[in-house]
């Protein structure tokens, strides 16, 4: 887990206002009890977690596409192809959706802007190393992250959690 206390009271907020503006629908699906804390997102969301990742064309049409996703310091991060359809549409029309659903249980949705990060020299790179140097040896970073994708950070303005307890 790589949140500061920071990171975790401004989740928090985050958290607590995008629920608070929620509407009568989705309160009556993500009731309090449902709801995970900004430690317990952290603790959840450790590692790679695939994002199911939307952005929009020029004529407003959405595109959703996989993505590795990374959590760190209280926001997810994703990377992709510099000549990517994803990346094209980011560069022109910033704003995405994601979520990470790995099944019925548990559901981080994450509403913002994308916003690219130069991991040439962003705290970001080391948490890519810890994930990706075990999967793939230490070439790795030379190989492919110093001359591959490019990454971005959601900037979230809302963030909606769900989880719930697997029937017996």
């Amino acid at each position: 887990m790589h949140e500061t206390p920071d990171d975790l009271a401004a989740l928090q907020d985050l958290l607590d206002r995008s629920y608070d503006q929620a509407g009568p629908h989705l309160r009556r699906i993500i009731t309090p009890e449902r709801r995970l804390t900004a430690d317990q997102v952290s603790q959840r969301l450790m590692g790679m977690r695939l994002l199911a990742l939307a952005t929009v064309t020029s004529d407003g049409r959405p595109i959703v596409g996989p993505v590795d996703g990374i959590f760190f310091k209280g926001a997810f991060y994703f990377g992709s192809s510099p000549d990517s359809v994803r990346f094209r549409h980011i560069r022109a029309r910033p704003h995405v959706s994601a979520t990470h659903l790995p099944g019925e249980e548990l559901a981080v949705t994450v509403h913002g802007r994308a916003v690219p990060v130069d991991i040439r020299d962003d705290p970001f790179r080391e948490a890519l190393l810890e994930v990706y140097v075990p999967r793939y040896g230490a070439e790795w970073e030379h190989d492919f992250l110093d001359s591959g994708p490019l990454y971005a950070r959601i900037e979230a303005d809302r963030m909606f959690t769900f989880q719930m307890t697997p029937s017996r």
